[in-house]
């Protein structure tokens, strides 16, 4: 695979091209240094904290307790990129797992999403068009539809975005609009539609991100949740460095733990960490140490081992909730398997429009479902929706069957009325 050189003055938005450090937060790294009388930072008193120490309990009846060191240091302010102990081992992991061909930093975040959104904040600059897959991340959707930005569709299949049609709309751009500068990709066990990309389909899409000089920002918190052997991620095969990637603990350890990392070239991954210097300062300090002390009591084979367990438990919820799918939908509704994640996404045969049926009358049936049409960046133009998206993560096999079967006698009702 070639390499071309990428100019990221080209993709940040003026604002972000603007930014300066910190004034305060730039002295931290300063106080580390043996002999230094800090008069700069307003920092806290620590003998002030009242937390002596934090134990963990697991549920296999071992428990930690988080280093003292860790510990003093996590509990005052820290670094904007995450407390130095998880960052160096999230970034050994990254290399563990993914190999990736270039030099790359890692940064740490309340959570993926906060990277993300801090990651198109960074990029966007007004009137630019931003390829979206379609249906998308109802969660993204709703943060860029309050930026100054286009979402342009790219259409999907049942392995993910299709990249013929991709490199097609990029081919036939018209000269006189502002082409895109970047993808949006949820490539593995994709929310709303549970497909995933294969890996003949990332070399070609790669390919054509070479091709356009598109950054790809590959936003993957269902990988540790593939059902099968690991399809290698964007970010092993950037010799660019055009890929920013988002990792996240949420489905893996916690969802209230609220730690992600993103992990990409480090001129983005600089303006992404002045960007928290100047809004949340920082993700949460004792949430990263509880997450290093458990990760590090593992260590990198433990945590891997510790994900194939969680991705083996959502295998069986969904091929559970697909055989009770073939029980009470076979002829209502279409569906593809899927292979990560914890969604499926259905096709409704016979119903023209998904949006009240599902939030009006399933829920008199008491069951809960999202309506297809919130997975859609343009909702006028993609008009009604035939689809719903059905998440398996939660439910137990009782309710998978009944709730499943309430959907199927809705649908049988609301064919039956409309002939």
């Amino acid at each position: 695979m070639s390499i071309n050189k990428v100019d990221y003055q080209h993709y940040l938005s003026e604002s972000s091209k603007a930014r300066k450090p910190s004034a305060i937060r730039r002295l931290i790294p300063l106080t580390k240094i043996p002999g230094m009388i800090s008069l700069g930072a307003g920092a806290p008193n620590g003998d002030l904290f009242p937390f002596e120490g934090i134990s963990i309990s697991l549920k296999n009846g071992e428990t930690l307790q988080v280093d003292s060191k860790v510990l003093a240091e996590s509990l005052t302010y820290g670094p904007s990129d995450g407390i130095p102990q998880l960052n160096g081992w999230l970034k050994e992991l990254q290399t563990i797992r993914h190999a990736p061909p270039r030099e790359f930093a890692v940064t740490i975040g309340t959570g993926s999403q906060d990277l993300v959104t801090k990651a198109l904040q960074m990029l966007i600059s007004e009137g630019d068009n931003v390829l979206f897959e379609s249906p998308g991340y109802v969660g993204v959707i709703a943060f860029l539809r309050h930026q100054p930005c286009n979402l342009v569709d790219v259409e999907l299949d049942s392995h993910g975005v299709v990249p013929a049609k991709l490199r097609e709309q990029l081919d036939s751009w018209p000269a006189d609009k502002r082409k895109p500068k970047m993808l949006y990709t949820v490539p593995v066990g994709g929310n709303p539609t549970g497909v995933s990309q294969t890996l003949e389909r990332k070399k070609e899409i790669y390919k054509i991100a070479q091709e356009h000089d598109l950054l790809i920002l590959e936003d993957d918190p269902y990988y540790y949740l593939q059902f099968n052997e690991k399809i290698p991620s964007y970010f092993s095969m950037d010799v660019d460095g055009r890929v920013l990637r988002f990792d996240s603990m949420s489905k893996i350890l916690s969802s209230g733990l609220r730690v992600g990392w993103a992990t990409g070239p480090v001129e983005l991954i600089n303006v992404m960490n002045l960007m928290t210097q100047t809004s949340n300062l920082q993700p949460s300090s004792v949430a990263q140490a509880i997450t290093y002390t458990l990760v590090e009591s593992w260590g990198h084979q433990g945590f891997y081992e510790h994900t194939l367990k969680v991705a083996a438990f959502y295998k069986e919820r969904c091929q559970l909730f697909c055989q009770y799918a073939r029980k009470h939908l076979t002829g209502l509704a279409e569906w593809v398997e899927p292979d990560a994640g914890m969604f499926v996404w259905f096709y409704l045969k016979g119903i023209e429009d998904s949006f009240d049926l599902i939030l009006t009358k399933a829920v008199e049936k008491k069951v809960l479902l999202v309506p297809g049409i919130e997975f859609f960046c343009d909702q006028e133009k993609s008009g009604p929706s035939q689809c719903v998206r059905a998440s398996f993560s939660n439910v137990t096999e009782q309710d998978m069957d009944l709730g499943l079967e309430r959907l199927a006698s809705l649908l049988r009702e609301q064919i039956e009325q409309q002939h």
